[in-house]
């Protein structure tokens, strides 16, 4: 049985979730895949455990475990393994940690996923060349509207295709917000007090709600999957924090639903993007999203328009999506 070592680095509350449902997937990684996966390491910002015997849960969660100084290169070169995930906090000027951790994987013979969307709106078209010329593959499906398919829905079901339109929902923190105040016609600060009481929103929720975290999305899909060189500062870019209840009551009155949306268009070769508040019908796809659901809608030359929505916003959602790139790794590349 093949043995697949596997290590989380930022590991946080998203890589603690990872962690959990990798343990409990080990057996059906075997009987599956013939593969023994085993999570050897993880590593905060300041601290680090490894055990080349793979860690169990009582373990990661003892921080007295942990040893200071063991993060970045010095836990990378001792780590010893196959697979890194990096789901640290993103810093979207630099890259930051998330980029180091990148470039050292896959330039030192390892696989990586990326669940932070930092180092790949900095440098996602570099980071793939640098996969591609060192024989590694780089996943990142929970760094794009996590658990709804984005970046493997072009790879795979739209391969080959020409795309002329991609708009989506992407950011599940503002459309709770503004599918609370639809419901109950609120105030901003209200609605978002109760995302951030569900977990839904971070206390500082200003990235979320003045679309920035659209536009980081956004940035990526362009960037890694049409080949562009998008700059995530120069994406013109509305958020939701303005919405009054005033607004949604005329809204509401006709027949209008409010969506914070991310789109690409490609004209004559020329990619326009952008985040937007927009005012959508009552049959339109993005009208009926419920909760912190997203929605994607891709207009293809050849396939015409496909939508796919759901994927709410919660942390095991997206350790799902970083172990759906982890089980497409060991089909094609492990």
């Amino acid at each position: 049985m093949k043995r697949v070592n596997v290590a989380i680095c930022g590991f946080g509350r998203i890589g603690q979730q990872i962690a959990e449902l990798l343990l409990n997937r080990s057996t059906y990684y075997k009987q599956k895949y013939q593969v023994d996966a085993r999570l050897v390491g993880v590593c905060n910002s300041s601290s680090g455990l490894i055990d080349q015997d793979g860690l169990q849960a009582s373990k990661w969660l003892d921080k007295a475990q942990y040893q200071a100084g063991l993060t970045e290169q010095k836990f990378l070169q001792q780590v010893q393994a196959d697979v890194i995930i990096e789901t640290g906090p993103s810093d979207y000027v630099t890259g930051g940690k998330g980029l180091f951790y990148l470039n050292y994987a896959l330039t030192h013979n390892m696989n990586a996923i990326a669940v932070s969307k930092g180092a790949l709106v900095v440098e996602g078209k570099k980071l793939i060349n640098l996969a591609h010329q060192h024989n590694k593959k780089l996943f990142f499906s929970g760094a794009t509207a996590a658990a709804l398919p984005t970046v493997d829905l072009f790879e795979y079901n739209l391969a080959g295709c020409q795309i002329l339109e991609i708009e989506g929902v992407f950011t599940g923190t503002t459309n709770f917000i503004l599918n609370d105040m639809l419901q109950h016609e609120c105030a901003f600060t209200e609605s978002l007090e109760k995302a951030q009481v569900k977990g839904i929103a971070e206390p500082d929720s200003s990235f979320d709600v003045d679309g920035w975290d659209t536009a980081a999305k956004i940035t990526i899909l362009a960037n890694t999957v049409l080949g562009a060189d998008i700059k995530i500062k120069d994406i013109p870019r509305q958020g939701i924090s303005h919405v009054t209840a005033d607004h949604i009551r005329d809204w509401k009155n006709e027949n209008l639903t409010p969506r914070l949306v991310g789109f690409i268009h490609i004209k004559n070769q020329q990619i326009q993007t952008g985040v937007e508040l927009r005012l959508v019908a009552a049959n339109h796809p993005f009208a009926h999203l419920q909760g912190s659901n997203k929605c994607i809608r891709v207009l293809t030359q050849e396939m015409g328009e496909l939508v796919v929505s759901g994927g709410a916003s919660a942390p095991l959602a997206t350790a799902a999506a970083a172990l759906k790139d982890f089980e497409l790794m060991l089909k094609t590349y492990c």
